[in-house]
């Protein structure tokens, strides 16, 4: 059969591919919730100690000091947390390890019963499980019956330095901001500058991780913008009370 002009010949190379993003979903939620966490919290307590009619000094101190105490509370809160989702996985699967080394066969037809329910046929699921069990029994188990894959298992340190630097950098901002403008203006482009910055994030976060981007920057700068008018409004209060 000729070609046509309007026909085209496919490339046997050219292969169709997938480029999924759950891989990146371990390190995203720790960059992203630490920047937004370092951007809202130390902005909001900016914020605060300005609205108590506070002096310069003292608002870039609350704010460096704002700024490390929450990176190193980051940092801990999220290794403890990871750290015991990795113990949990630990300890699953050296129950699957002591089970494939006393009921190895019980095994094999338990991870059968598991394709067989997901739609293949009996025959076709019983030598799936032989060649996965004669592959590698353990990563059979751990995937396909407790869920633990190479691409979301804990990484706690990985979570923990991720943590602490993203809110290094997001509390950064606001607190270079209040030392280089005029302290009349601090408590108007303070807010403002964080509500740019949770809005470019949740739309990088967004987009980094496929889901839509104007939802989520729409969300961040809606409740970064009611922590930092609470926050403003309690400093307020308790500076016209002193």
């Amino acid at each position: 059969m000729p070609n046509l002009p309007f026909m085209i010949t496919p490339n046997p190379q050219e292969h169709h591919s997938e480029h999924h993003r759950i891989h990146r979903s371990g390190w995203l939620r720790a960059a992203v919730l630490g920047a937004n966490d370092g951007i809202v919290s130390v902005a909001s307590l900016i914020l605060g100690v300005a609205a108590a009619n506070a002096t310069r000094g003292s608002i870039i101190l609350a704010g460096t000091a704002g700024l490390v105490a929450g990176a190193m509370s980051m940092a801990a809160g999220e290794y403890v947390s990871v750290k015991s989702q990795e113990d949990t996985e630990r300890a699953d699967l050296d129950l699957e390890r002591e089970a494939l080394a006393t009921n190895r066969e019980e095994e094999e037809q338990e991870l059968a019963d598991i394709y067989r329910k997901r739609g293949l046929d009996e025959q076709l699921a019983a030598q799936v499980a032989h060649q996965l069990m004669k592959h590698d029994a353990l990563a059979a188990h751990a995937r396909d019956e407790i869920g633990i894959t190479e691409e979301l298992s804990a990484r706690p340190l990985q979570a923990a330095l991720y943590s602490a630097a993203a809110f290094s950098m997001g509390a950064a901002m606001p607190v270079l901001t209040a030392a280089v403008v005029s302290s009349r203006i601090i408590i108007w482009v303070v807010p403002a500058l964080a509500i740019v910055l949770l809005g470019a994030l949740g739309a990088l976060a967004a987009r980094t991780g496929g889901a839509p981007p104007f939802r989520a920057a729409i969300r961040l700068c809606f409740w970064g913008s009611f922590a930092m008018g609470l926050t403003a409004l309690v400093g307020r209060l308790f500076g016209i009370a002193a």
